[in-house]
């Protein structure tokens, strides 16, 4: 987990992803957010050193609530199934509520020279892969997915399909309600997994 974020840190976070929801990744940089928040661009820096700080917290905003969201899951003794399930809906809801996340996060190829950003999306995806792995192996253990496939392949086809998703929402500029589409797009994926 990173460390605690002051309210002013969270403040510019929130509108750093208003600003690329608005205008892309290209519309973040220190004079829009001080604009927008009515600070001087001094003030911006003594919060962050630049634009790439300010991407890094909302990756580690991001991850975070990944993390969460998998902590609270793999407590539960639901089966791997709905497991995967849950995951993928509070994924949806998460990118509902704040559709600009999904700029950034699927944005590696515009972070192509900034190698901090494509290390922390790298790290964010390999968490992802490995946590995603432990639940669809549980699942092949307990007979429930099938087990003709490995399950890293698995893994990759959920993760992909969901990316992908995801990405056409974004594409359709937000033109179907995620949440729900996304719910019956998880039952697509359940009939193609399920032993």
């Amino acid at each position: 987990m990173t460390n605690e974020i002051t309210d002013r840190q969270k403040e510019i976070i929130n509108v750093s992803l208003q600003l690329i929801a608005e205008n892309g990744i290209q519309g973040l940089t220190i004079k829009n957010i001080a604009n927008k928040i009515g600070f001087t661009e001094s003030a911006i820096y003594r919060h962050y050193e630049n634009k790439i700080q300010i991407l890094i917290a909302i990756l580690d905003f991001f991850k975070d609530n990944s993390e969460r969201f998998f902590a609270n899951e793999l407590q539960t003794n639901s089966s791997a199934i709905s497991k995967i399930e849950n995951l993928y809906l509070v994924h949806f809801k998460s990118f509902a509520v704040t559709p600009s996340l999904v700029a950034v996060i699927f944005s590696e190829e515009i972070f192509r020279n900034e190698t901090v950003l494509v290390e922390k999306v790298q790290l964010i995806m390999q968490n992802t892969l490995t946590l995603m792995t432990g639940i669809i192996e549980m699942g092949q253990k307990n007979n429930e997915i099938r087990i003709d496939i490995p399950a890293v392949a698995l893994c990759t086809i959920i993760m992909g399909s969901l990316r992908m998703f995801v990405k056409q929402w974004q594409m359709s500029n937000f033109s179907f309600d995620l949440v729900i589409k996304g719910a019956e797009f998880i039952n697509s994926i359940k009939i193609l997994i399920k032993n």
